[in-house]
């Protein structure tokens, strides 16, 4: 197992020069020792920078990446700040995308990383990831379980994995590739019969009580699912983006 450097870095004076939030944290996870690693830029699902995400950070580490997850509820926590970040994704426009940006900037300013860099999104995340993954800025992105955009004509190579058993976004996988076919963009577009929302993560989002709930909603999958999915993505980032190092 590749050993990880773990730490938390303060972006708010990046993000408040280019008008994003006031307070801006972000989660950071890269291999240990000295080295030059592409970097990614992840962006978390609705419930916030969990254990979940920086489990998922952790392991995209582990391919070989310096990795940062901007918390999008810094300014203050997600109560104040989920109308104003689900709006952002709705229109494209507001602080969270200049959280965003300001991430990816932060990791072209490390030493240690290389100038390519990719973008991962769950959920909430999938959808900032397809709608900032434009080619000239990113070298891949991997949407997983996000809404699709009206425009991704100008999208880096985009891999992307949904679950058939998703009740919020029934046939997103299918509309996405087809965006992506009309505007011949690479892709790997997978959609899961037995998968649900989130299924991804190790566990249910939230308390253990409500696991039943979000069966009922569509939530979770299997280990295989789960894990065809994450090598597909190690695949696809090792093929665009180590490439780009």
């Amino acid at each position: 197992m590749t050993e990880l450097v773990r730490y938390t870095v303060d972006l708010a004076h990046a993000s408040q020069e280019r008008g994003g939030s006031n307070r801006l944290s972000a989660y950071v996870a890269r291999p240990a020792g000295d080295g030059q690693w592409p970097g990614v830029v992840m962006v978390m699902e609705i419930f916030g920078v969990n254990d979940d995400m920086r489990a998922h950070a952790d392991r995209i580490a582990g391919w070989g990446y310096e990795v940062v997850v901007p918390d999008l509820y810094s300014d203050g926590g997600a109560r104040r700040c989920l109308v104003a970040t689900m709006r952002s994704l709705l229109t494209g426009k507001g602080k969270a995308l200049v959280d965003i940006e300001t991430s990816r900037q932060w990791l072209f300013a490390q030493p240690e990383t290389t100038e390519a860099v990719g973008i991962i999104g769950f959920c909430m995340g999938g959808g900032f990831a397809l709608l900032t993954c434009d080619r000239d800025r990113y070298a891949v992105a991997s949407v997983n379980y996000g809404t699709v955009p009206e425009n991704v004509g100008n999208s880096c190579p985009v891999v992307g994995s949904y679950g058939a058993q998703d009740l919020q976004n029934r046939g997103a996988a299918q509309k996405l590739e087809a965006k992506l076919d009309a505007a011949s963009v690479e892709h790997d577009i997978q959609e899961y019969p037995s998968a649900g929302h989130a299924f991804l993560n190790d566990s249910m989002p939230g308390p253990v009580a409500l696991a039943p709930l979000w069966h009922v909603a569509g939530f979770g999958g299997t280990r295989e699912d789960r894990e065809h999915a994450w090598r597909r993505i190690e695949d696809y980032f090792a093929a665009h983006l180590d490439a780009s190092a």
